[in-house]
């Protein structure tokens, strides 16, 4: 008798623990799915590189596997727009992006401000000069990032919380893109890819500030990608690839799944 009381007992705690559980996944559920979520930004956003682009997104190659669609199909949001587009620039998402946005959206992402930065002229400077050219390219897009590129971001979060002024609004960084003190194929010079890290951080430490001045959530990638950058051995990034150029220093599918997607879910 005493066994089979505590045995209904214990079937109760189980039974009433497993509800609790239920409970409260299904609550997660249905907040995910009262979201509006509207995904903006550049080529780090859109998916380039991650390949399995949408036809209909054109040039701005929308990938199936960028971290908002995951993000999207992990989440079931009741409304999701994607119009992130590669080569974007600041004045472009001001321009023509942010449609979707208004007083019932609730999250919105972003990757913004490598293009105005000068991020490709960069690479290409690093790839095809000299060491001193290269150096000085960095420096020049430092100098930019320092004095001209924050009041661009303060224009585009300025026209985001204009727009969607009740949204939780995650700024997400870049990766660095190597792995330094270790021997690589990459064409570049240990102080070259060290000078390029450096204008990364440089820019991830501009557009942080931004962020955090227009009261948006600041996310950094660089946690993911360590480990993972160019260099690695198991690099989450494109080095330079001359039969598809645009796809070069871009996320691979496993960058967006592994680095940009987690880092994304756990800011939102």
């Amino acid at each position: 008798m005493k066994l089979t009381r505590f045995a209904a007992f214990s079937s109760s705690l189980l039974l009433g623990a497993v509800l609790a559980l239920t409970g409260a996944g299904a609550a997660q559920a249905a907040e995910s799915a009262a979201l509006d979520y509207v995904a903006l930004g550049d080529s780090y956003s859109s998916g380039v590189g991650a390949g399995s682009y949408d036809s209909a997104s054109g040039s701005c190659k929308r990938s199936t596997k960028a971290y908002p669609v995951l993000w999207k199909n992990a989440n079931a949001p009741s409304s999701f727009a994607f119009t992130a587009c590669s080569g974007a620039v600041t004045s472009d998402v001001t321009a023509g992006q942010l449609g979707p946005l208004s007083t019932a959206t609730d999250l919105v992402s972003i990757t913004i401000g490598g293009n105005d930065a000068g991020f490709a002229d960069v690479m290409t400077t690093c790839v095809l000069q000299s060491e001193a050219t290269c150096i000085n390219r960095v420096n020049q897009a430092k100098s930019y990032v320092t004095n001209t590129l924050p009041g661009r971001l303060d224009s585009v979060y300025n026209a985001i919380r204009a727009k969607a002024p009740n949204a939780r609004v995650v700024v997400l960084g870049y990766p660095r893109f190597y792995k330094l003190s270790g021997s690589c194929v990459a064409g570049l010079s240990e102080n070259e890819r060290a000078a390029i890290n450096g204008g990364s951080d440089h820019l991830n430490a501009a557009v942080a500030k931004r962020a955090a001045d227009h009261g948006f959530t600041f996310a950094s990638v660089v946690p993911a990608f360590t480990g993972h950058e160019i260099c690695s051995g198991s690099a989450w990034l494109h080095s330079v690839n001359w039969l598809n150029i645009g796809e070069s220093y871009h996320p691979t599918a496993s960058g967006q799944s592994g680095g940009y997607l987690p880092t994304f879910t756990n800011a939102a």
